[in-house]
């Protein structure tokens, strides 16, 4: 066998291995003796299953943004990691984000291998009124989408079995480690006494800071060497995605109260303030600076008001997520900017957009924090404590500095395994064709005839 046909096998050989595995693993009661709260439950299912809405709003996001050739295979990078971590998360990614903790730093793999002792288990310490299983299944969510926001950046010349590669590391070696740091009781950061209430550091800096690197190692598509406009493909998308997204944030954050109640409510009204800031203060900014208002702009300020509000979401009142929207925008929006002035090839700024986003997200909670929203949170600057500011900064330093560097040596070891970039023919033709033999059709022309109306398929070539 070559080595080629190796590396083509080695993906279902090891999907078949785990297949096999779990055949043997003892098979446990599908009840505890927790005593839950029903509206609890209720609520987490529903908003475990808007946070999974969000991987496909995703897609429809970046879809629309990329070159028509390369449409199917965005959405495709975006939509995978749902099988890729739905998997890695049975298997071990549950036990080391929540496992017992090892020095603070990764949960044991063992505690919950194969879902060891996760359906029948108590609750988790930090969600007593709902299932364990519920509670696994709700962070399941937030690992699926993490990988899939970088796909903005490597997006039109990464090759599809060198991302799924990169789905596996980053979620066990980046995601992994900060879920722990940040959300596990015993985790080094929450000791700190950090706050990310629903995924500031944990989704959006690490995947930021990964995106980065990936455009880094990846280097510049021809286009962008020879400073051609990427014309987006589908503008509609980039609006279905932006509200799929609005919605599944939804129970991304008000989730993250991990219950029906307050708290909850709390969170559900800063997010949607939040976006809707964001949204406004982007398209005026561009405005201010004489440009047309547009529907991407709108869309990705609304975005990035999401990603700023999404650590604060839960520790800030309603009134400030405004600023925090509004000066989200502005940052994320002038980062763009100087991007574009710079040979950094990120595609459709993902660094600047939910690494910065994150960052100021981060740094806010820690200037807007309240005791008076949560108590279980922290006062922060505008409060007079500093120091908690401070302990932001310290956790935001981390988080970037670990998901960056790692990240980069995971698309280093990547590409020393098989390469990481598809051809420069097959980058011309268009990934959807290259990676997946597939090709985007734009839409469907109601053309007359003499025999009244019949549909004629458009594609763009």
């Amino acid at each position: 066998m070559s080595k080629a046909s190796i590396k083509s096998s080695a993906p279902f050989i090891i999907l078949a291995a785990i297949a096999i595995a779990s055949v043997f693993i003892p098979s446990l009661p599908n009840f505890d003796d927790g005593k839950y709260n029903g509206a609890d439950t209720a609520w987490i299912i529903v908003a475990t299953a808007l946070v999974f809405l969000m991987t496909p709003g995703l897609a429809f996001f970046y879809g629309g943004m990329v070159n028509r050739k390369n449409v199917l295979s965005t959405m495709m990078k975006s939509v995978v990691a749902a099988g890729v971590v739905g998997v890695l998360w049975i298997v071990v990614g549950y036990s080391l984000c929540f496992g017992d903790s090892v020095g603070g730093f990764i949960g044991n793999p063992f505690t919950h291998l194969f879902y060891k002792d996760v359906i029948s288990g108590k609750p988790w310490s930090l969600a007593p009124t709902i299932p364990k299983g519920l509670f696994s299944m709700f962070q399941l969510m937030f690992a699926i989408i993490t990988p899939g926001l970088v796909v903005g950046a490597i997006a039109e010349r990464m090759r599809f079995t060198a991302y799924v590669l990169f789905t596996v590391l980053f979620s066990l070696l980046v995601y992994a480690p900060l879920a722990h740091w940040s959300w596990h009781p015993d985790g080094f950061l929450f000791k700190m006494g950090a706050l990310d209430f629903a995924g500031g550091t944990v989704v959006h800096i690490s995947a930021g800071c990964a995106a980065l690197a990936g455009a880094l190692v990846l280097k510049r598509r021809k286009i962008h060497i020879e400073q051609k406009e990427n014309t987006p493909a589908n503008i509609p998308y980039i609006l279905i995605g932006t509200g799929l997204l609005w919605f599944g944030w939804f129970g991304f954050n008000a989730g993250s109260a991990l219950g029906a109640n307050v708290l909850s409510v709390s969170a559900f009204s800063t997010t949607n303030t939040a976006a809707a800031a964001a949204g406004l203060s982007w398209m005026f900014f561009d405005v201010l600076r004489g440009k047309k208002p547009s529907v991407i702009g709108f869309c990705v300020g609304a975005v990035v008001g999401l990603v700023a509000i999404t650590p604060a979401a839960g520790f800030v009142a309603i009134p400030q997520s405004i600023f925090i929207g509004v000066a989200a925008a502005v940052i994320s929006n002038l980062a763009v900017h100087i991007k574009s002035k710079t040979a950094l090839d990120d595609t459709l700024d993902v660094f600047p957009c939910h690494g910065i986003g994150g960052m100021v997200g981060m740094l806010m909670t820690g200037i807007f924090a309240t005791k008076a929203v949560n108590a279980g949170g922290n006062d922060g600057w505008a409060y007079g404590n500093f120091s908690f500011f401070f302990t932001q900064v310290k956790a935001m330093a981390c988080a970037v500095g670990y998901s960056f560097i790692v990240s980069f040596a995971i698309f280093k070891f990547i590409n020393f395994i098989v390469p990481l970039r598809v051809s420069h023919k097959e980058e011309e033709e268009g990934l959807d064709a290259s990676q997946h033999n597939e090709k985007y059709v734009q839409g469907t022309l109601l053309v007359a005839t003499i025999d009244g109306l019949k549909e004629q398929e458009i594609v763009e070539e």
